[in-house]
């Protein structure tokens, strides 16, 4: 039976599919357990398929994100240098059944192996830790050339005078490392044995063909031994130590000690009579049902009538009166002899289980680690428990078979999602029934697309009523909803039993764990250079001194030829070889290897500053700014461009349905940002409007919630929570404007009520309340809103959908689901109503809608629909389609079984079910359109208007909406009313069009797009001129991205102040970044919070993620994470400009310090012929970069400060010398490096001039002509020198930092003095050396005249540049003295009162310096909430040049006539709808572009036709972007 199951497979092995996933990287570690610690480490890197999300794809404006719809993933190109090949073979899992001779060897084993499914993320063991730990250690070339000096010192030849203090600094580092690393590893050790070790019930006494014993080697017990050996010691240690700290307190005190769980903690109690979970050393425990609990006993203590719409019966029988009669009544009663009258086909599906397998009835379940999980396994997880591996789901507690997982580890989305078993699982109860089955399973091989899977489970159907018949082969597919991922946890789901088919390493999560491409800051790969430079000096010194000494050997005329026994090497030429490697040693501090140690250590603190600032705290989600990438502070501080996202980055992502349009008719009262945003175009006095507006809003809020009562007392309907504001709408429902708008109007809310992918979860109370958990935030909106216009989704069934349609409950099956996804940019539902008709509900873009609608019909409905949707989208609406098709019972059935087809192939099934899908999607009726906003978020505008003051050019690329992101653009202070919109369009989509467009606009100009001009652009940082900003789309960007045409367009837009990339991909988004980056060769930022940002954020120079409310996508792929927009302004203008500043002041202060110290040591060598003699004790060479001056340095880079941070913000101007790159030039380098030269010369050849005429003696006759002596007086005045150097050239004085350079220079007297006072601790000659040098004034007058002469030069510069040549920061600095900038710590205290007494809700009292992060309370009414302010308002007197002709700037002054007028229909409460008044005002002003342009207006709707009927296939206009 396996073989000819096996044979049953005739799908071919297919090519590999080309993919390319967006990648994420590791999260921080900040977990409430350590197993979610764990997985959230196995994030490092990963190829996820882009989220199908709204914000930034190229469907976002079209429609709201409808279960994911509206992003677009397809955009990012099949690049075959980024192929997601998987390397894995496709895999066949037999269950119950012998393997086929194919699938074993000749000892009968199984061919295929399996990983185990233990994972070990730790890099040592007890046994491999030393010699691993050094082997990596040594990978860093600095330990390498260390170690090359401390062999060379080893050898007496080369002059080092105590080789075992060589070893000392070296040493250190090594063990300082190792203990770091040790405990990193142990962490992670613990972590991987508390992963691993975790409880899983799993199948035992059962026969697993796929998977056999492995034997295991010595050496693999032996490590296994030594670990278990460490982790009890410890663990005993541990134990004595929690006993000791126990001691003497009382028992309160201790119970105090331990965690205390909470309601929202605690564990389901799944305890029953046949089941206990309590020890893995238990006995197996049978799989017996669970009861649900009693309907007095439920969580939430409401009882649960029988009959009710879902049973939460753990077990209930699958047969066929399940699907209609779960639901009782006199309604489903009718529906059962309806559905029998009709004949309508009821599927069999079929089981797994063979009733006639004869089995031995010992398996069961037991309690085992997940290290022990292997392929093939039949494991039950329960609720709150987390997945051990990838498992298909068989059966589950609910008798639909769903279940709920939480993927929060997986791809930070905390929407809980459904998974379905399969439906020939469903049976499945007993252990009994696990032995039973008899099937196999063929998958594809494990790859890291965690969106998708396809799989097919093949059986054989036995009949029970003809045990002698075979049986029939079925087969079902798998898809990636009945798998449940390692990582994810099961959720409100008693229990789920499942079988293993990917495990350990070969596990999706694993899979994506992959270490990301680091990336370097601009100063980190400059500063290589650098190096290289001072090693070629190094070289070139050491050279010098080996020639001359050789050379000098050779002549043999010297004073040293009577009184050495001649040269070490004998041969001058060897004598010059070994001064050579002789002055390696000497001067080895020249090459400043513990620079990078140094750099390590500032930019980890400087993490830690960005990670501990409160003021980019974001306590809705408890979320700090978060560093990922430790090294990259300092280009924060040099950013040029920011290219952001719109939806969720701008705005809020929390979507509130707005406005509708119904069979030709708009509904709807708000009064938007986008829409104060376009009146402010007009001249507009926005606040007056805002209040007339918002006071309209309230009273008709009043009348629709009246309304809406007088029809149905609906339970779920909360005054707060209503968006939607029409009082009209309702009294249509209610048949005011006549029968067909009523049904027109009730069609509507059910298309919206039963076309989505939305979970229900109640919630009891008086009233109660129905909460909606839905994979995107507009997809909950729009199903809310249907709730609130009573038709309100209570639940599902097998396969249906309840709803209360106007106080009456009905139920819906659902047939089929469409699924969004990136190319299809749509969903349909099949739905059998009760009556027994089919009806297909689609929700889409309009673009896409539009052009499956029913040809030649509905003309009049489609040019008022389209019209209302234009108007939708100016007001910054985020607008979507609906329509629907009836289907014919013959029609749907032979459809129906294409699609079974499709969904069953094991390769290419999502291309497959596209097509099938595609053919079904046409001939559609148009019902209408919903427009749904998304807020602006806290203080964007005033973040965007900071950042543009601080030079910074801000880009939006979106998939949004030409209209809506201009009018956005306008509402967040990235447009004004001053600047003239180059709207770049082409006659038609070829390169020729295209380039002839861009001459046009280059000559407004007067630039041609030459190389010299990009040149002189690149050397140009200067913010350009406010008079012009860009809108371009997807389709024109994909041509002026070519290569011919992108240098033009990067020098029109380097003209603009603004740029809108409208309708892009996110390979679009990633390519513009990569252009202007490359093109400019200008530090770039992208910010974005979804997936579909992801490539984008990773071509920058630097990432930032935004902590969404639809996932950390974004944030698992960024550089840096942070929960608002508005904290980018305290992370670039602050942080990034003080890192940015402090690095560019330390490194050439670590260079000069260097050069001065090595540069003493060889000006020593010109009188002893550069034989490499050591000037200073040999411990000054040691310890000079280690304890005398590498502390005040490192402080520097550390706490040093020119202004504030509230000065920061205040001035933002100070940022663009960090645009300009002016803190760390070349020029900086080579001033420092022969400023260090200078300053060695003064400090050698000051006491050299003090020796060379006469001798000194102590006063009791003790010479001090001799050089270690000497060496004293020169060391002292040098230590001085260089402190006082770095002090000098540091801004902020405070106490830390005086104080540690008072002490870093009093250490080398300390040290001095006791080094040499006792004898055996220096060498003979340095005895008694630092008393001896203290005694004689002679010493302190020359370390003062030295200090002088050497620190005049710089302080003379400096006071004339501070004086006749300031800085912007050197005259911000003397206004400071001055108190100018007093005030802004008493608007902090003024900011601190007033958060105390006014409300957390409002919009618009963010400060830019000083950000309220205070939790917003909520407000009933966010309409109520004031408008954001505009920094410079626009009123009725404002004088426009260009308002006349519209905000475009053109010389066109003939405005198009408005499309026909719609039915116009007055209100029954007032005398005109918003929308007719917002009409007026747009016919007024509406700008040219939009009358001869295309960007998705209605001109372009209303003159779209089918592409999808039975006539060929038209082109579609400009402006319906496959993008769309």
């Amino acid at each position: 039976m396996a073989t000819k199951l096996a044979q049953g497979n005739d799908v071919s092995k297919p090519g590999v599919k080309r993919m390319r996933w967006a990648t994420q990287r590791v999260t921080s570690i900040r977990a409430q357990g350590k197993r979610n610690a764990i997985t959230n480490r196995f994030h490092r890197r990963g190829h996820v398929a882009e989220k199908k999300r709204d914000s930034g794809g190229t469907d976002s404006g079209d429609g709201s994100n409808l279960g994911g719809m509206g992003g677009d993933t397809s955009g990012i190109d099949e690049d075959p240098g980024s192929n997601n090949e998987s390397t894995y073979p496709p895999r066949r899992m037999f269950f119950n059944m012998p393997l086929p001779n194919d699938a074993r060897d000749t000892d009968g084993r199984p061919i295929a192996h399996f990983t185990r499914n233990k994972i070990r993320t730790s890099k040592y063991t007890p046994l491999s830790f030393v010699p691993k730990n050094l082997w990596y250690q040594f990978h860093n070339i600095a330990n390498i050339y260390f170690l090359i000096l401390i062999i060379l010192a080893f050898f007496p030849i080369f002059g080092a005078s105590d080789p075992g203090l060589n070893v000392a600094p070296l040493t250190f580092i090594l063990f300082i490392t190792a203990v770091k690393d040790a405990i990193e590893d142990w962490r992670r050790t613990v972590l991987d044995n508390e992963l691993n070790n975790s409880p899983v019930h799993r199948l035992v006494n059962w026969n697993n063909v796929n998977t056999s014993e492995d034997k295991i080697p010595i050496w693999r017990r032996i490590k296994k031994a030594s670990t278990r050996g460490v982790m009890l010691t410890f663990g005993l240690m541990r134990r004595k130590k929690k006993e000791r700290s126990t001691d003497g307190k009382t028992y309160t005190e201790r119970a105090l000690d331990k965690p205390r769980a909470s309601v929202e903690t605690r564990r389901t109690n799944r305890d029953s009579v046949a089941l206990s979970r309590d020890s893995i050393g238990e006995e197996g425990i049978q799989m017996t049902p669970v009861p649900s609990p009693l309907p007095h006993n439920t969580p939430n203590g409401e009882e649960v009538p029988p009959g009710k719409y879902r049973s939460n019966t753990g077990f209930s029988n699958e047969d066929s009166e399940l699907a209609i009669g779960a639901f009782h009544g006199p309604l489903h009663e009718d529906l059962k002899d309806h559905h029998k009258s009709i004949n309508i086909p009821v599927k069999f599906h079929g089981s797994l289980i063979n009733p006639f397998k004869q089995i031995p009835e010992k398996a069961r379940f037991k309690k085992d680690f997940w290290k022990n999980v292997q392929v093939g396994d039949f494991v039950r997880i329960y609720n709150d428990d987390p997945i051990p591996a990838d498992i298909v789901i068989l059966s589950t507690s609910d008798p639909d078979g769903a279940c709920y997982v939480e993927t929060k580890n997986l791809d930070g989305e905390t929407n809980l999602k459904v998974r379905s078993a399969l439906q020939s699982g469903r049976n499945a109860k007993h252990a009994q029934d696990c032995e039973r089955m008899e099937f196999v399973i063929e998958s594809e091989p494990p790859h890291a697309n965690l969106y998708q899977y396809s799989g097919l489970v093949r059986w054989r159907q036995r009949d029970r009523k003809k045990p002698e018949e075979e049986g029939t082969d079925m087969a079902e597919p798998i898809s990636i909803n009945n798998l449940m991922l390692r990582g994810c946890s099961l959720r409100n789901t008693e229990w789920v039993l499942g079988v293993v088919i990917f495990t350990g390493e070969e596990t999706k999560i694993m899979i994506n764990s992959g270490i990301p491409t680091r990336k370097r800051s601009r100063i980190t790969r400059e500063l290589n250079w650098n190096v290289i430079y001072n090693f070629i000096i190094l070289l070139g010194m050491c050279i010098v001194s080996g020639v001359v000494n050789g050379v000098a050997w050779g002549e043999g005329n010297h004073s040293f030829n009577f009184f050495e026994y001649g040269s070490i090497g004998k041969t001058p030429a060897l004598t010059g070889f070994i001064t050579f490697w002789t002055c390696i040693i000497l001067f080895q501090n020249l090459v400043p290897i513990s620079l990078y140690i140094t750099l390590e250590v500032i930019k980890t603190a400087q993490a830690f500053f960005i990670y501990s600032d409160t003021l980019m705290y974001y306590e809705q989600l408890d979320y700090p700014c978060t560093p990922k990438s430790w090294n990259i502070s300092d280009d924060v501080g040099q950013i040029e461009y920011i290219f952001s996202d719109k939806t969720g980055t701008l705005t809020q992502n929390v979507m509130e349905f707005k406005k509708a349009t119904v069979n030709g008719v708009p509904y709807g009262e708000a009064y938007t940002e986008a829409q104060a945003g376009l009146q402010r175009r007009q001249g507009v006095n926005v606040e007056i409007e805002s209040a007339k507006a918002h006071k309209q809003i309230a009273l008709d809020r009043v009348k629709m919630l009246e309304a809406l009562r007088r029809i149905h007392r609906n339970p779920y309907l909360h005054d707060e929570e209503l968006t939607f504001v029409a009082p009209d709408f309702v009294a249509d429902l209610n048949g005011a404007a006549g029968n067909a708008q009523r049904i027109a109007n009730q069609d509507f809310m059910l298309a919206l009520a039963l076309c989505h992918t939305v979970i229900t979860e109640k919630t009891p109370g008086d009233p109660p309340k129905i909460e909606f958990k839905a994979q995107s935030p507009d997809e909950a909106a729009l199903v809310g809103t249907a709730r609130d216009c009573g038709f309100t989704v209570l639940g599902r069934s097998q396969d249906g959908i309840f709803l209360n349609v106007l106080g009456e409950e009905k139920e819906y099956k659902i047939l089929n689901t469409l699924e969004f996804n990136s190319s299809r940019k749509r969903m349909s539902a099949i739905v059998r109503m009760p009556n027994g008709r089919i009806i297909l509900y689609c929700k889409g873009a309009d673009s896409v809608i539009y052009s499956r609608l029913r040809r030649s019909e509905q003309a009049q409905l489609r040019r008022d629909t389209a019209e209302h949707l234009e108007s939708f989208a100016r007001e910054g609406l985020r607008t979507l389609c609906i329509a629907q098709r009836t289907l014919g019972e013959d029609e749907y059935q032979t459809w129906n079984k294409e699609y079974d087809i499709a969904a069953a192939a094991v390769y290419d099934r999502e291309d497959k079910l596209e097509t099938v899908s595609d053919a079904i999607e046409m001939d559609l009726t148009l019902l209408g359109g919903t427009a749904i906003e998304d807020r602006l978020q806290d203080g964007v505008p005033d973040t965007i208007a900071l950042l543009a003051d601080a030079g910074i050019k801000l880009w939006v690329l979106t998939g949004d909406k030409v209209e809506t992101a201009i009018n956005i653009g306008f509402s967040c202070n990235l447009l004004n009313n001053d600047m003239e919109l180059i709207v770049f369009k082409t006659e038609d989509d070829t390169i020729v069009s295209a380039n002839k467009e861009l001459d046009k606009h280059l000559a407004k100009f007067n630039i041609t797009g030459s190389d010299e001009e990009l040149r002189a652009a690149r050397k140009n940082h200067e913010p350009p001129d406010a008079g012009h900003a860009i809108v371009i789309d997807g389709d024109a960007l994909k041509l002026v991205l070519t290569e011919e045409l992108r240098q033009k367009f990067l020098l029109l837009c380097k003209r603009c102040k603004s740029v809108l990339c409208c309708r892009v991909s996110p390979s679009q988004k990633a390519a513009v970044v990569q252009m202007v980056k490359v093109g400019l060769d200008v530090m770039t930022l992208s910010i974005g919070d979804g997936a579909n940002d992801v490539a984008m954020i990773q071509e920058a120079d630097v990432g930032v993620g935004i902590a969404g409310e639809e996932g950390r996508q974004a944030v698992m792929s960024s550089d840096y994470a942070i929960g608002q927009f508005r904290f980018l302004q305290r992370l670039v203008l602050v942080h990034g400009r003080w890192s940015y500043r402090r690095l560019g002041e330390t490194i050439p202060n670590f260079f000069y310090k260097n050069m001065v110290w090595t540069f003493v040591l060889f000006w020593y060598q010109l009188y002893n012929n550069f034989d490499g003699s050591y000037f200073f004790d040999y411990t000054y060479i040691l310890l000079v970069n280690t304890v005398f001056t590498s502390i005040p340095v490192g402080l520097m880079g550390i706490l040093d400060q020119d202004v504030s941070d509230k000065v920061s913000l205040a001035v933002p101007q100070l940022y663009r010398r960090g645009i300009e790159r002016k803190e760390w030039t070349q020029t900086k380098f080579w001033i420092y490096m022969f400023d260090g030269i200078y300053q060695s010369l003064i400090c050698f050849f000051m006491a050299y001039l003090l020796f060379s005429p006469a001798t000194f003696v102590t006063s009791n006759g003790l010479g001090l002509e001799d050089r270690e002596r000497m060496g004293v007086y020169v060391a002292c005045a040098t230590i001085v020198v260089i402190n006082g150097y770095i002090l000098m050239n540091t801004y902020r004085w405070d106490w830390l930092m005086v104080l540690v350079v008072t002490i870093s220079t009093l250490l080398i007297w300390f040290w001095t003095g006791v080094y040499t006072s006792f004898p055996g601790s220096s060498s003979v000659p340095f005895y008694m050396a630092g008393a001896e040098a203290y005694g004689q004034l002679s010493f302190w007058v020359l370390s003062l005249l030295t200090i002088i002469i050497c620190l005049l030069p710089r302080f003379v510069c400096k006071s004339f540049q501070k004086i006749f040549l300031p800085r912007d920061v050197d005259i911000v600095r003397e206004q400071i003295r001055q108190g100018k900038f007093a005030y802004l710590d008493q608007e902090e205290i003024l900011s601190q009162v007033s958060e105390k007494v006014s409300s957390a809700g409002s919009t618009d009292s963010t400060n830019p310096g000083n950000a309220s992060h205070a939790k917003p309370q909520f407000s009933p009414d966010d309409d109520t909430r004031p408008m954001y302010p505009p920094s410079v308002a626009a009123t009725g007197t404002t004088h426009n040049p260009r308002s006349q002709n519209g905000s475009d700037g053109t010389d066109y002054t003939g405005h198009r006539a408005s499309l026909e007028q719609p039915r116009t229909r007055l209100s029954l409460d007032r005398p005109r709808p918003s929308f007719e008044r917002l009409r007026q005002s747009m016919d007024r002003t509406r700008p040219s572009f939009e009358a001869s342009d295309d960007f998705t207006s209605a001109a372009m709707l209303t003159r779209m036709e089918s592409s999808h009927s039975q006539t060929p296939t038209q082109r579609m206009p400009h402006g319906s972007s496959s993008l769309r």
